[in-house]
């Protein structure tokens, strides 16, 4: 029996989606927590050349399958974003998707290339009402926090919103998109 080819990520955000025209071909683009890799595999899929990194080595394996299966090069990294951080230059797009990490967030400002982009987001603290997603202060945001947390950034275009996933479910969450106005 041949062996089954591997299974792709979840899809992309609906944030991401909305953000992707942003993301050129040759754009360097970090996606930090990237898990299964959905963001860094639909970066790629626009010409990207994007650098994955999360601590999980199970989701790398999977996500480095597909991406190999679909013809996609991505630089998967294995690294836990809670130690010490290599350096891994600056980016024109870093990608941060359900990933709250508030003392170490001018680390992910300081990887965003004067004029370039950060897209991002997380969960809102009503997310808890849904009986879904995290549960600690430590991994949701306050109203209003997420805005505050990219400044001096431009923010270009955010929310804060209920959205469905499926049927059944809603998710909570604060998005952004913002430019390092740095010169």
């Amino acid at each position: 029996m041949p062996p089954h080819p591997p299974l792709p990520p979840s899809r992309p955000s609906t944030w991401f989606a909305w953000q992707a025209d942003r993301i050129f071909p040759g754009s360097r683009v970090l996606d930090l927590a990237c898990g299964t890799g959905r963001h860094a595999i639909a970066a790629a899929q626009l010409g990207a050349e994007v650098v994955a990194v999360d601590r999980d080595l199970d989701s790398l394996t999977a996500a480095r399958a597909f991406a190999g299966k679909a013809g996609l090069r991505v630089d998967w990294r294995e690294a836990d974003l809670e130690e010490g951080w290599p350096d891994w230059g600056t980016f024109d797009v870093v990608l941060l998707f359900n990933y709250l990490d508030r003392p170490r967030f001018p680390r992910v400002l300081d990887a965003v290339r004067p004029g370039g982009l950060l897209i991002a987001e997380s969960f809102l603290t009503t997310q808890r009402e849904q009986g879904w997603g995290p549960t600690a202060d430590a991994h949701l945001l306050l109203p209003g926090e997420l805005a505050r947390l990219v400044a001096p950034f431009e923010i270009i275009h955010g929310r804060e919103v209920a959205e469905p996933v499926d049927t059944e479910r809603w998710r909570h969450v604060a998005s952004i998109c913002a430019r390092n106005p740095a010169r």
